[in-house]
């Protein structure tokens, strides 16, 4: 069975889907520092306050122009280093950390991820992945020190281009100075649209393959494409997928679908919407050769 959670990326109301999630046993809530343009922490406070059993996962890297100016005054960075609203170095990453604990009123933290670490990246991996070393680093410390139980990494296209779930447990490895150590988790797109997770998992290899045979929860974001797979998906492809469904149905089963994977975040706006994806992540996943035949049909779309 696949964990549905919620994310409040795409939230219109962050304190509402919160509630909504909480009084549904969502197991986790994902967020950052800069959704909602900075509010949507606050605002999921007083629903993380009142159900401590929901696990909470937030992030370090991009930040508004207003946390940047906090950052730069408070002397975390300096002005150059904000320039670009996104950082993983070590002051910015111990800063954030507290700044995230006092938004969601949480002395610890259940996962703190480095927030699309390859963001600026220029095509030096190995620089890239110093950044990555560093960033990693300060988290271990934080978990030493009680701030957060474990920490991952949330990318968009990082697996694709710039490290590997291998790279990481390296770099954990390197940060802690020992085989044992905090990264407990991945988040990356898994849908319709990012179809080659799964189409790489059916194979036995990839990011979703990788991290679940370590040990590492695999949580996929954007399972509907920020709503456009919705309008994208046609009753025709819907059918394809399972006979009967609805668009939205039939895309989030082939995300719940995907081998390794640990759970789906989704934006609820209303009960009936959590009770619909709840349905669906709670289904047996569709067999391995239907998947395939999705992936392969969308991936040879893609490629023509």
């Amino acid at each position: 069975m696949t964990l549905l959670g919620l994310g409040t990326y795409r939230s219109r109301d962050a304190a509402d889907s919160a509630r909504i999630a909480a009084a549904a046993d969502c197991p986790l809530i994902d967020t950052a520092p800069v959704y909602g343009h900075g509010t949507h922490q606050s605002a999921i406070a007083s629903t993380l306050e009142a159900n401590p059993q929901v696990r909470i996962a937030s992030k370090v890297g991009h930040m508004t122009p207003g946390q940047a100016k906090v950052a730069v005054s408070s002397e975390v960075l300096t002005a150059e280093e904000a320039r670009g609203l996104h950082s993983i170095a070590a002051n910015y990453v111990r800063h954030q950390i507290t700044m995230n604990r006092l938004e969601l009123r949480r002395p610890r933290l259940d996962l703190v991820y480095l927030h699309n670490p390859d963001h600026h990246h220029d095509g030096d991996r190995a620089e890239l992945h110093d950044r990555i070393r560093g960033g990693l680093t300060t988290l271990e410390e934080a978990r030493t020190d009680g701030l957060i139980t474990g920490y991952g990494v949330a990318t968009w296209s990082g697996f694709t281009e710039a490290f590997s779930v291998p790279d990481l447990l390296r770099l954990s490895r390197e940060a802690s100075g020992s085989p044992e150590t905090g990264l407990a988790a991945i988040q990356l797109p898994v849908s319709l649209v990012n179809i080659a997770p799964i189409k790489d998992a059916l194979n036995g290899n990839g990011p979703l393959t990788e991290a679940h045979e370590a040990g590492l929860e695999v949580w996929a974001s954007a399972p509907l494409h920020g709503g456009k797979l919705v309008h994208l998906v046609n009753e025709r492809l819907a059918h394809h997928i399972s006979d009967g469904a609805s668009p939205a149905e039939a895309a989030l089963m082939v995300t719940a679908s995907a081998p390794g994977l640990t759970g789906m975040l989704i934006s609820a706006s209303s009960t009936g919407h959590w009770s619909s994806a709840a349905s669906v992540a709670g289904r047996p996943p569709l067999p391995e050769n239907r998947l395939k035949d999705i992936s392969d049909l969308l991936l040879s779309r893609e490629n023509a």
